[in-house]
This record gives C-alpha cells, structure tokens and sequence, in this order.
C-alpha cells in the first residue's frame, strides 16, 4: 500500500483521511466557502449538497432550480442551486463550485436513530470526478488531485 501512496503523491494528489461510522457511512470534513462541516462521501450521489441550514451557516446564495431530489429513502424533493463557492477537503481546493441544496433531515434522522452524528451535506461524484478521486477504504484515505 506504500507504494500506492508514494505514486498518488508524485502525481500530485493530495491524501484526505476519512472515518467509517457506526452506520458503515464514509464520513469527511471539509469547508465550504472557509466554513468547516461534517459530510458524508457518497459515490452514489450525483452532486454534492448541503441542507436547507446550509445557506446561512456556509453563507451560500441560494438560487432557483428546477431539479428535483431524490435519494435513499425520500424522492421528488424541493432543492435550490448555490453557485460559485470554494470547497476545501484537506489540502484540495476548487472554486466556482456549485452546490445543491435540498431538505437533509430525513439523512440525519437516519444516522441519529442509530446514534450517529448529523452532517451538514454530502460529497458527491461532482467532486469526485473533478478530483480525480482514488479512494483506499482499506487505509481510509481519499485521494484528490
């Protein structure tokens, strides 16, 4: 796995540790627009996203949209459109990052009742793609570059 690690670094990826949860959710910190949270890294989700709490707390212009959410367990979701944001996870930065916002609670429900902490969003394949994403589950590390 050393040697996995030193190719990533001289391809200039940056190595992000993330946590697995009682729930088995891949859990990461990151900031958005200099703000720190709690997210869930999500492979499955098409965009990253934040909840309706969102917008005040990471300082988001929230817009109008015209896309509907769904995800596991909830469908057909009201959502709004932030644009033009700055995203840091770790050492890896983007700008002009648009995010999506969409009700949360039935996420955080969710990893509550199984006495998980709540997140303020999620990481989706957005990022991932942008990044370059190499994800190590066995070492917990997410690699960006």
């Amino acid at each position: 796995m050393k040697q996995l690690q030193e190719v990533l670094k001289k391809e200039k990826y940056k190595k992000i540790k993330f946590k697995v949860t009682k729930t088995q959710h891949l859990m990461i910190r990151a900031s958005i627009n200099g703000v720190k949270g709690s997210f869930i890294l999500d492979t499955g989700a098409s965009n990253s996203c934040v909840g309706f709490e969102g917008i005040e707390l990471f300082g988001l212009k929230a817009g109008k949209s015209k896309t509907k959410a769904a995800g596991a367990g909830a469908s057909n979701m009201f959502t709004q459109l932030a644009k033009d944001n700055t995203m840091q996870i770790g050492r890896w930065k983007t700008h002009d990052f648009h995010l999506v916002i969409f009700d949360l609670s039935h996420v955080n429900q969710a990893l509550t009742h199984h006495k998980a902490k709540a997140v303020q969003g999620i990481i989706g394949a957005d990022v991932l793609l942008e990044g370059k994403a190499i994800i190590d589950y066995y070492n917990h590390y997410l690699y960006l570059k």
